[in-house]
């Protein structure tokens, strides 16, 4: 049978896919870690990892084992926060976003929730792609759009605006855009086109564009392109009073909408713990998009 400090060890090793990773989660030697899951798979009489040369997978067996581990997690959880009684957030959370959210909206909210649950351990994983909950890689995450299959709820947290930007610099040294056609004289920026990984994201199409000098699967360098002077882009309007230098092209022939969801496992419902923080953050990013917004 495998007690608590065993699942732990399952727990970051699955999270993780490797034992150095986990090791440094845990802060154990990741031969440490090599001999734990060995002794947790003697016990088990299973193999719950598949070995490469990639890291660690779950195997068939070790999937049925990350849904109880879990289980597990949340309810030792719950019982600190009980046994402690401040009726504050404990624990560890993690978050899954598009690094757009994650650099620009997460931080600030997070911290502000942690201002008020001092004993919360908060981890934002930016990542630009869409992330799998039922290998448990994030407690929760916010996507653009919404999944179309798994086992997961789904509540629409807030709308957002994106506009064309660029610097005043590149302004002053270009002609001037006086209209949507105008563009084709000047150097876009944007995704990498076979890197676009939720079409909602595929902002360039709509105003015409088909092809962009400068490109990557990361909104923050293409945004740090616009700030440098570097060329044009399709930008959130919530990460422009970051960027005083920046201003928007166009809005009255380009403004484009979008909606950011946030999505959990279906199972992760019966744990009070996630909603209260579930309720915070999507409050939280709703009133911080707004507040934004309002400046840019």
């Amino acid at each position: 049978m495998a007690d608590w400090d065993d699942l732990k060890v399952f727990l970051a090793v699955a999270r993780s896919e490797s034992l150095s990773g986990a090791g440094k989660a845990l802060k154990l030697d990741p031969a440490t870690v090599g001999r734990r899951v060995s002794k947790l798979e003697d016990a088990m009489d299973t193999r719950l990892f598949a070995r490469s040369a990639q890291g660690y997978a779950l195997t068939e067996e070790g999937q049925r084992l990350l849904t109880h581990a879990v289980r597990v997690e949340q309810a030792v959880a719950e019982a600190m926060e009980e046994v402690k009684g401040q009726g504050g957030l404990t624990g560890q959370i993690r978050i899954g976003a598009p690094d757009g959210a994650a650099n620009y909206l997460l931080p600030q909210v997070v911290a502000r929730i942690c201002d008020d649950n001092p004993g919360l351990d908060m981890q934002i994983v930016a990542l630009p792609r869409v992330f799998n909950l039922s290998k448990r890689e994030a407690d929760m995450a916010v996507a653009v759009s919404r999944p179309e299959a798994g086992r997961l709820t789904v509540q629409k947290i807030a709308d957002y605006r994106l506009s064309l930007a660029a610097s005043r610099d590149y302004l002053d040294r270009h002609p001037p855009i006086l209209s949507l056609a105008d563009l084709r004289g000047h150097r876009m920026i944007g995704y990498i086109p076979d890197l676009i990984f939720d079409k909602e994201l595929d902002y360039l199409a709509q105003a015409g564009v088909e092809t962009v000098a400068l490109a990557s699967n990361s909104v923050s360098v293409q945004f740090n392109w616009v700030r440098a002077g570097a060329g044009i882009a399709i930008v959130h309007d919530f990460a422009l009073p970051s960027a005083p230098g920046v201003q928007r092209i166009l809005p009255e022939a380009l403004a484009l909408s979008r909606s950011f969801y946030l999505i959990r496992h279906a199972d992760d419902r019966r744990v009070e713990r996630l909603n209260r923080f579930a309720a915070l953050l999507a409050e939280g990013v709703g009133r911080e998009v707004q507040r934004l917004e309002a400046l840019a």
